[in-house]
């Protein structure tokens, strides 16, 4: 039986055991998925080789750190500085494994954003400054939509404090991205932002949170008329690009 899995310390909120679950039942084939709370990702290769996987993907908070143990990266994973899947490959006839990095979180976003794109969305502010913004903010480079990160403690040119968004701020960035888990389940009574009132049509708002189906910062921007998705979706579609790197010799 091939085994692949995911990695991160709080798991309770993932819907891809479900999903690989539900995909693994209608294949002939023998395929398990399943979750592994680490505590430290140097504890990596003793989940891979207790468990013999074959691949897995990586969420919070080691999106980043997972790359200092990878033997190959791709390009795009490297220019972006974050992996949420990694691939094991075997020497034959020893217990020699190495292992590879990729990004498909870029897929699942771009993918499941770019239909929902106005001419007005052309400006947008990222919450949040870790593996998963890092993707949001490669796909907005490709698409040519100018963007600031928020974050708690840093500050950059391009990074405002969570502090620095005004009403002001809001009205003058119609694409609004949560990229951290603020709001995910169980605590779904907060939302990277907390005052909706310059909040309008034109606004389109991200959750890649999607466990709650709709956080509190999808729930409160719809009643001000804005257009909402989750990141559902992505989870989709990333998982089935991350199926295809795993079945693929050439990838």
């Amino acid at each position: 039986m091939k085994q692949y899995g995911l990695i991160g310390i709080k798991l309770g909120h993932s819907f891809s055991k479900r999903y690989f679950d539900t995909k693994f039942a209608n294949i002939e084939e023998k395929y398990c998925y399943n979750l592994f709370e680490l505590n430290t990702i140097e504890s990596i290769y003793n989940i891979i080789y207790n468990n013999n996987l074959c691949g897995f993907n990586v969420t919070i908070p080691y999106k980043e750190d997972i790359i200092k143990h990878l033997s190959n990266i791709t390009e795009e994973a490297a220019t972006i500085g974050a992996v949420n899947v990694v691939k094991v490959f075997r020497t034959p006839s020893t217990d020699k494994i190495t292992l590879k990095g990729y990004n498909t979180d870029v897929y699942g976003f771009e993918k499941s954003l770019t239909p929902l794109l106005k001419l007005h969305h052309s400006d947008a502010l990222i919450f949040g400054t870790g593996g998963a913004s890092k993707a949001v903010g490669y796909v907005l480079d490709k698409l040519n939509i100018k963007y600031k990160f928020v974050s708690r403690t840093k500050q950059t040119p391009n990074t405002l404090n969570y502090t620095d968004i005004t009403s002001e701020i809001l009205s003058q960035h119609y694409l609004l991205i949560n990229a951290t888990p603020i709001g995910m389940y169980p605590n779904t009574n907060i939302s990277p932002i907390n005052d909706f009132s310059s909040l309008t049509p034109k606004h389109l708002c991200y959750d890649l949170v999607y466990n709650p189906e709709k956080s509190l910062f999808l729930e409160k921007s719809a009643q001000q008329g804005a257009i909402t998705k989750n990141g559902l979706e992505m989870l989709y579609l990333q998982a089935e690009k991350s199926w295809e790197i795993w079945n693929n010799p050439n990838l």
